[in-house]
């Protein structure tokens, strides 16, 4: 089986999305950089799931409104092996952390990025006052 693992990056300038993505081809994991005009679809869409078709704009919509303030990864595809080597991996290599990050569930799979980023705010709120 091909391997699946993917992390969607949110919201980091160009010099930290391509130090995520070279440490990521190391990983033989793919990553999809998400622009704030692909903040509608789901997540299982820009994920790439079968089943997730695009949610379609009106040409009346106006672009995303809400942008995310914080850096933000989405793990897809990956077990916790994989996880746990790319974090390992991540912190090794020096990089900066990233406060936000999630695991794509059967729940949050069906979720936009901005829904996703307002409960990790909310959880991040929580964990650390």
């Amino acid at each position: 089986m091909a391997n699946q693992a993917r992390i969607l990056l949110f919201n980091m300038n160009n010099d930290r999305q391509r130090s995520i993505e070279r440490l990521c081809r190391s990983l033989s994991i793919k990553t999809s950089y998400i622009r704030s005009t692909s903040y509608h679809d789901t997540l299982g869409y820009l994920t790439g799931i079968q089943g997730f078709p695009k949610k379609p704009v009106s040409p009346s919509a106006s672009p995303a409104t809400s942008e995310l303030e914080s850096e933000m990864l989405v793990f897809s595809g990956m077990d916790s092996d994989a996880t746990d080597a790319f974090l390992a991996a991540f912190k090794n290599a020096g990089l900066p952390p990233i406060a936000l990050k999630a695991i794509l569930t059967p729940t949050n799979v069906f979720w936009t990025p901005i829904k996703l980023y307002e409960e990790l705010c909310k959880e991040h709120k929580l964990l650390h006052p």
